[in-house]
């Protein structure tokens, strides 16, 4: 068991199929499937990593999809320092003739 009852967890569900799309939009997006990845609390009372389940979403939403992650978080960052853009915004106060505060 992965998950358990009230676990905070991120599912994945396909929405529309390819041919289920509307027609007016571009051709590139019509050749690929509207997917959903979603965030909530489950409600099944145990799961693992690939089942199907239910969660309820903050806000109160509940949604079906498959099981993906168990206490989801960002992996993402902005890179590391660049050293020489640090002072870009004091060197513009300074040419500007602004206080730096």
């Amino acid at each position: 068991m992965d998950a358990k009852r009230g676990d905070w967890v991120r599912i994945y569900n396909v929405v529309l199929e390819v041919g289920e799309r509307a027609t007016n939009i571009p051709e590139d997006t019509q050749k690929v499937p509207l997917e959903l990845w979603a965030k909530g609390f489950l409600i099944d009372e145990e799961a693992n990593i690939g089942d199907n389940v239910k969660v309820e979403t903050y806000i109160g939403r509940t949604m079906e999809g498959k099981l993906l992650e168990v206490n989801p978080f960002w992996e993402h960052d902005f890179g590391k320092a660049v050293p020489e853009l640090l002072y870009i915004g004091r060197q513009a106060r300074e040419i500007l003739g602004k206080e730096n505060k």
